[in-house]
């Protein structure tokens, strides 16, 4: 596993977890993984699923994705997916405000190799640089993506050559985070 990798998404992780325990007294949580099961859950409210990050059993990498497109990803990718489970992460980037996807359960890990294989096939359809997302942002067009040939951390319209470099590489980036608490989640805890 990529080390530096990991210990940047660690460190945002321990930063975005303090955040949550020192606004709102409990855990982080999420509306939107209310119900599915996970093994970072630790509570339950009425609408939301309070969780802390597990660590994933023995070494998850995205090897389902080399093997269906014969292609060698980066190290940090792995990192990035295989370290914990946890809901995703909130922040914000130089003010933009933008969702890291983590893994919830191995299923979820499962569905993130078939979409970032799908996202991949895209890219290659389309003459793009192969780049794998790691976040999302309000935009449904617009990603945070990891490029696969360079290491560095882009802001990407999704199937156009429209990128914008916000980090030369990943610990510049989870560096720069700023944790943030979503707005459905704030209408709970009101």
């Amino acid at each position: 596993m990529d080390y530096p990798m990991s210990q940047a998404l660690q460190n945002f992780t321990d930063r975005y977890v303090a955040y949550w325990q020192s606004h709102t007294g409990r855990a982080p949580a999420s509306a939107a993984l209310f119900g599915v099961p996970s093994p970072c859950i630790v509570e339950e409210t009425e609408h939301l699923v309070h969780w802390l990050p597990a660590p994933q059993p023995g070494e998850s990498r995205l090897d389902g994705v080399e093997r269906a497109l014969s292609i060698e990803l980066q190290p940090a990718v792995h990192a990035w997916y295989g370290l914990q489970y946890a809901g995703d992460l909130y922040a914000s980037f130089e003010g933009r405000p933008l969702e890291l996807v983590q893994v919830w359960s191995e299923a979820d890990f499962i569905r993130i190799q078939e979409n970032l294989i799908g996202h991949l096939l895209m890219q290659k359809r389309l003459k793009l640089p192969p780049t794998l997302f790691i976040g999302t942002t309000g935009s449904e067009t617009t990603i945070i993506s990891l490029c696969n040939l360079s290491g560095r951390i882009l802001l990407e319209e999704i199937g156009t050559r429209k990128i914008q470099v916000l980090a030369a590489e990943v610990g510049d980036f989870t560096a720069g985070l700023e944790p943030r608490i979503p707005d459905d989640v704030v209408d709970y805890l009101s």
